[in-house]
């Protein structure tokens, strides 16, 4: 009974030599095709970035209540004001290497520029959104809510706030369409953001 349960001690332990030997191989497979990639992206000359999807701020969000009493308010209204003239694109879940490959390395400081001014952007509408609920603002903060989805914002809050909005607007109907938007989203935050719905609709 001892040899058969020697032997196969012996052969667990070749297995998982062997397959931590593939895994070594494979981690430095990978690492050899992204230093690869990047050899190649740092090489590629300035392209034209007429083609990136540029965001533009709603003239209307400027005409919308705020309070200087409130500081989240102040905040996300300055920066909505700081934003207004300038290159706005959503960059999310696309890598610098990407980036550089399409549009030449070059370019890579504004393209970053770009993609930041996002992230300030729909963390000011969420900002100003949730100061608009509180007020008792509701149209006004499902539409700013709509368009940092309409943009494909991945700021969680902005997702559950609009969702709640729809209950208590009595369009809950809408969070089946707010789920899809949710789930085509090239972000990591998807799938949780996709679950915070479907929980909403399931405590209704």
């Amino acid at each position: 009974m001892f040899m058969p349960v020697l032997a196969s001690c012996f052969i667990l332990v070749i297995a998982i030599a062997i397959a931590g030997k593939k895994g070594e191989q494979s981690m430095k497979d990978k690492l050899e095709k992204f230093q690869e990639r990047e050899r190649a992206a740092n090489e590629v000359r300035r392209q034209p970035i007429d083609d990136l999807d540029y965001l533009s701020i709603p003239e209307e969000f400027f005409d919308l209540p705020t309070d200087d009493s409130s500081r989240d308010a102040a905040e996300a209204r300055r920066i909505l004001e700081t934003l207004r003239e300038e290159k706005i694109v959503n960059l999310t879940g696309i890598s610098n290497t990407d980036l550089k490959l399409r549009y030449g390395v070059a370019n890579l400081p504004d393209l970053m520029n770009f993609d930041q001014n996002f992230t300030s952007l729909v963390r000011a509408l969420q900002m100003y959104a949730a100061y608009l609920n509180e007020a008792g603002y509701y149209k006004e903060a499902i539409s700013v809510l709509e368009y940092a989805v309409k943009i494909k914002s991945d700021v969680s809050a902005s997702y559950r706030l609009l969702g709640k909005l729809y209950m208590k607007e009595d369009q809950s109907d809408k969070i089946e369409g707010l789920i899809s938007k949710a789930r085509a989203l090239n972000s990591p935050l998807s799938d949780p953001i996709v679950r915070s719905l479907t929980a909403l609709i399931s405590k209704d």
